[in-house]
């Protein structure tokens, strides 16, 4: 029986290892961390029986993720009333609503038809949008004209797609904090796609959270992989390339050069050295002795909320993470699964985009953004735990400098990331399989599943 082994445990690396061993293959996983799941784990860490999220916290991709709905496992995605919320300065909130119909009472009515004509077809097809945007990277097109119609817009800088489409300020913030998430400043082209796509997702499937943490993904695929005799190994860190037929990587092309250089070509190396990462995240978690007392109560409808006023404000920050008024994305999970902290009592995260590996402290620039909108939050807080780029990278050495996304989203790495010959290496039976590879960042697991099946044809 040929042999796979997977280094690293998060999304990517189990999805390639349940692909490997549901074809047959003798599958272990190794990871490095006591506890498996990278970017993808719940843990308490501020005070007992408040569990947080260390990485992602809110799925729109998962859920959406085709190769998770290949799966026989249930996955308790817990949905809030609304996908995400866009309080501004006048004590109202923009709210992206499941309903294209809801959205459109949060806008101007300047912007109503033009935000329903422009999301309508990408919510209606979403499902075979994704299997374009998600697939291959070299395929046949199965929709082209469905694929032609999104890359019109998604190839644009977010900024001018908001300034030429919409007129109201409303439409304009709500779209920028969405496009915010794909971590490239928002006059970048293509950082528009990031915002379609969220948009879709959070009118076709939502933006669910799970319930008990991130943690239970990561378990449910775990039990998969092992039902189909794959082995997770944790506490077990790989220094040199282990013994197997096929390797598949769920690390970064720096890791990888650390691991095996020795075993790579010199230009290929070269390439992998080049590879360029975004920006960096400063993260906060904190346990709340209440729910976050919000200007807008409409806030407590969702569990994701953007902090950042207008789209210009949002630009600014973007433009360069330096802004003294950072974008802010919070989670607020415990809203909505009383799993995740004692009665009475809750959860939140924040983060913001700074510069790759800055050491600069945001604690206070971060918690400013929030009283703005919600005035007596440090009054609710019990603990708090500080995570700046440096102590994201010590637990998750995939997150270098601080970057959750595997490697800057920008044009030149969105398709042929690392390198053109994409999940394969020069050393025969080497693969990458994380977000380092496409189709990049977000927790869907479809990066490792598509090594994986570049490794079972190597096999073959």
């Amino acid at each position: 029986m040929p042999t796979a082994t997977i280094i690293g445990s998060g999304p990517n690396g189990l999805a390639a290892a349940i692909t490997m061993a549901a074809a047959g293959v003798s599958t272990k996983v190794f990871e490095r961390n006591p506890q498996i799941g990278g970017g993808c784990s719940t843990a308490e860490i501020t005070l007992p029986g408040f569990r947080h999220d260390l990485g992602s916290s809110v799925y729109p991709m998962g859920v959406a993720s085709p190769f998770f709905r290949s799966l026989p496992i249930e996955i308790p995605w817990i949905e809030p009333p609304a996908a995400c919320a866009h309080p501004l300065d006048d004590g109202t909130a923009i709210l992206l609503e499941h309903s294209i119909a809801d959205t459109l009472t949060n806008l101007d009515a300047a912007d109503r038809q033009t935000y329903r004509s422009l999301m309508q077809p990408l919510v209606d097809h979403l499902s075979e949008l994704l299997e374009e945007v998600l697939g291959p990277i070299l395929h046949l097109p199965r929709h082209p004209l469905l694929l032609a119609r999104f890359g019109v817009s998604a190839l644009l800088p977010a900024a001018f797609l908001a300034r030429t489409r919409f007129r109201g300020p409303r439409a304009r913030a709500l779209f920028a904090g969405v496009a915010a998430h794909s971590v490239l400043p928002l006059e970048a082209p293509t950082s528009a796609a990031v915002g379609l796509l969220l948009m879709a997702a959070g009118h076709a499937s939502g933006w669910p959270i799970l319930r008990g943490g991130a943690q239970t993904l990561t378990d449910a695929l775990a039990r998969h992989l092992e039902s189909l005799g794959g082995h997770v190994q944790a506490d077990h860190e790989v220094t040199t390339l282990p013994t197997s037929d096929v390797i598949l990587a769920d690390i970064t092309p720096r890791q990888l050069l650390s691991i095996a250089g020795t075993d790579l070509p010199s230009a290929y190396r070269k390439q992998l050295e080049r590879f360029r990462h975004g920006a960096g995240s400063f993260k906060i978690d904190y346990a709340l002795s209440s729910p976050i007392p919000w200007t807008a109560s409409e806030c407590l409808r969702t569990a994701t909320v953007h902090l950042g006023g207008t789209l210009e404000e949002i630009a600014s920050s973007e433009r360069t993470f330096t802004s003294g008024r950072p974008f802010v994305l919070l989670t607020q999970p415990s809203l909505f699964d009383s799993t995740r902290a004692p009665t009475g009592q809750h959860t939140a995260w924040a983060y913001c985009h700074v510069p790759n590996g800055s050491t600069l402290d945001h604690t206070d620039l971060i918690e400013r953004q929030i009283e703005r909108f919600a005035p007596g939050f440090r009054d609710c807080i019990l603990a708090r735990v500080i995570s700046p780029p440096a102590a994201l990278e010590r637990w998750n050495p995939n997150f270098i400098g601080g970057d959750l996304s595997g490697g800057a989203m920008s044009p030149s790495q969105i398709l042929f990331r690392p390198t053109p010959s994409l999940y394969s290496t020069p050393r025969k039976g080497l693969f990458l399989c994380s977000a380092s590879t496409p189709p990049g960042g977000g927790v869907h697991g479809m990066a490792g599943f598509h090594a994986a099946r570049a490794a079972l044809k190597y096999l073959l």
